[in-house]
C-alpha cells in the first residue's frame, strides 16, 4: 500500500504544478505512477470545472473567459505536456530521417515549427472557449482531463517505446497486464459515466479519444516507438479536439 501512495503522490509531483507537501522519489514504485493518472486528472479536470463555473459566476467577458479557461490546462501542469507538444512537432515536421527525428526529439531548442504550431494551437483554444454557448455544461472540462490522461496512461502502459525513450529501461520491466487492464477499465468506465450524466457533451469523450489515436498514430509512424513527450504531444491535441467537441456540439 506504501508502495501506491507513493506512486500517487509522484504522479502528482511530476504531472501537475500544484505544490505537492510529499517529495519522496521510490524506484520501485515508479511502474505505478501511469496508473494514478487518472487520479491526476480527475483533480486538474476538477479545477479546470470549478474555474468555468467561478466565471459564469462572476459574469466574466467572454473573451477574458476564454482566455483564462485555453491557458488553465497548460499552467496547472507547469507546460510538461506542451513541452512533448513542442518536442514532437518539430521533429515529426522536420522530414529527416527517423535517426535525426530522433535526435532533433531530444534537442533542448525550440525549432521554428513548433512556435508556430503552439500559437495556432493556443489561437484555436481561446477561440472554441470564446465561443462557448450559455448552456455548455462545464462538466465536460472534467471528462476531457480525465479521459485524456486515461489513454495517455494505457498507450505509455502498453506500446512498444522508442529505444531511445527512458521508458525503454527499468520503468518496462515493472510494468503488468493488470496495469493495462486496470486503465482500460477506468477509461470505459469514464466515457459510459460521461454519456450516462453529461447527455450530449458525454460525446467530448469521443472527440479526445480520436485526436489522441490520431495524432499518436502521426508520432509513432514518425519516431518508430513511444515515449513521454509523444504522449504529452497526443495529448495536448486530444484535448484541443475534446474542447472543440465542446464548443460546437
Amino acid at each position: 500500500m506504501k508502495k501506491y501512495f507513493h506512486a500517487m503522490m509522484m504522479s502528482f509531483s511530476m504531472f501537475c504544478a500544484v505544490p505537492c507537501p510529499y517529495h519522496e522519489w521510490d524506484d520501485d514504485a515508479r511502474p505505478l505512477m501511469t496508473l494514478f493518472l487518472p487520479v491526476v486528472g480527475a483533480f486538474i479536470g476538477g479545477l479546470w470545472t470549478l474555474t468555468a463555473f467561478v466565471l459564469r459566476w462572476l459574469s466574466v467577458p467572454a473573451l477574458i473567459q476564454g482566455a483564462v479557461l485555453s491557458a488553465f490546462p497548460f499552467l496547472i501542469t507547469g507546460g510538461i505536456h506542451m513541452d512533448g507538444f513542442l518536442d514532437v512537432t518539430d521533429a515529426v515536421k522536420s522530414c529527416r530521417d527517423p535517426g535525426e527525428r530522433r535526435r532533433i526529439l531530444k534537442d533542448p531548442n525550440v525549432g521554428a515549427f513548433a512556435v508556430i504550431d503552439a500559437i495556432l494551437l493556443v489561437m484555436a483554444q481561446f477561440a472554441l472557449f470564446a465561443s462557448l454557448k450559455e448552456e455548455a455544461d462545464p462538466f465536460a472540462l472534467l471528462l476531457i482531463a480525465v479521459v485524456s490522461r486515461t489513454a495517455a496512461a494505457l498507450c505509455v502502459t502498453v506500446l512498444r517505446p522508442m529505444g531511445t525513450s527512458e521508458y525503454a529501461g527499468g520503468y518496462r520491466k515493472g510494468v503488468k497486464k493488470s496495469h493495462a487492464m486496470a486503465l482500460a477499465v477506468v477509461l470505459t468506465a469514464a466515457v459510459a459515466l460521461g454519456f450516462c450524466f453529461l447527455g450530449k457533451y458525454g460525446f467530448v469523450s469521443v472527440g479526445v479519444m480520436a485526436g489522441y489515436s490520431l495524432f499518436l498514430i502521426r508520432a509513432l509512424r514518425s519516431l518508430g516507438g513511444m515515449s513521454g513527450d509523444i504522449s504529452g504531444y497526443a495529448m495536448t491535441f486530444a484535448e484541443l479536439c475534446g474542447v472543440a467537441v465542446f464548443a460546437l456540439i
